[in-house]
């Protein structure tokens, strides 16, 4: 995210759910993004490129092979509509956190306290951390917003030890968001320098999740490892979104 340049975000009713589950994957395989932001870049003509982060190191292959990889343009065309997709069940908590410029991003994670959870299809995911991407990695339709938040979580339940739901929403200009409100001072001072520090207990809760309406497919990691779930690849309709109407 370009702090300097996302001010006043109005996040847009449409809301995102991906997600990737690691059933049988080894543990050299992760479910984290990369931190290293000197690892790769966003410039299309870099050696570091998109184009080029699946070259760059062999457990990033999935980059380049990967065939359910995130993001994804929501086209009316492709989405089935599920009339009783369900009501998302959010259990959030105001917890301690610390905002860092990780250099691809800007991140806020909570630590050494329970942020809470969201309940999908009955398995629990406990919430981690949030992120922001500018110009958003999602479209619409082929329509590209000025801002897209991603919150991390990962289940709670032992059979799924390595599996990871996030949910993105997108934003657009307009009226201030109280919860990117409450951080953009602190944002602002750091959007040109990779550093870290402690922003106060932070309630999850301001995030206006509507949870009733919302498009949901099985993705990835959106940046390097790219990692995906190689178990999905035989479940009916699973490159196809589906949203809740």
């Amino acid at each position: 995210m370009n702090a300097k340049q996302q001010t006043n975000p109005n996040f847009v009713s449409a809301c995102l759910i991906f997600t990737f589950l690691f059933l049988s994957y080894s543990a050299s395989v992760s479910a984290d993004e990369e931190e290293n932001e000197r690892e790769f870049d966003y410039l299309e003509n870099s050696e570091k490129g998109p184009s080029h982060w699946g070259d760059l190191k062999m457990e990033w292959s999935a980059c380049k092979n990967g065939v359910l990889q995130s993001p994804v343009d929501l086209s009316s065309q492709r989405v089935k509509i599920v009339n009783k997709a369900g009501e998302l069940k959010k259990t959030y908590k105001p917890c301690d956190a610390i905002l860092r410029n990780r250099g691809h991003d800007i991140s806020l994670k909570w630590h050494n306290c329970d942020a809470g959870l969201i309940n999908i299809n009955g398995t629990e995911y406990s919430l981690q951390q949030v992120h922001w991407h500018s110009p958003s990695e999602h479209t619409i339709n082929g329509a590209r917003y000025a801002l897209e938040l991603h919150m991390v979580h990962h289940s709670t339940d032992p059979n799924f030890n390595h599996s990871v739901a996030v949910i993105g929403l997108l934003h657009k200009l307009g009226a201030p968001d109280a919860f990117l409100s409450k951080l953009i001072t602190n944002v602002t001072s750091m959007a040109d320098e990779m550093q870290e520090r402690e922003v106060g207990v932070i309630d999850p809760n301001m995030i206006g999740i509507d949870g009733k309406k919302y498009y949901r497919y099985i993705g990835s990691l959106t940046v390097p490892p790219c990692t995906e779930d190689k178990n999905c690849f035989n479940r009916p309709s699973s490159g196809t979104p589906t949203s809740s109407p």
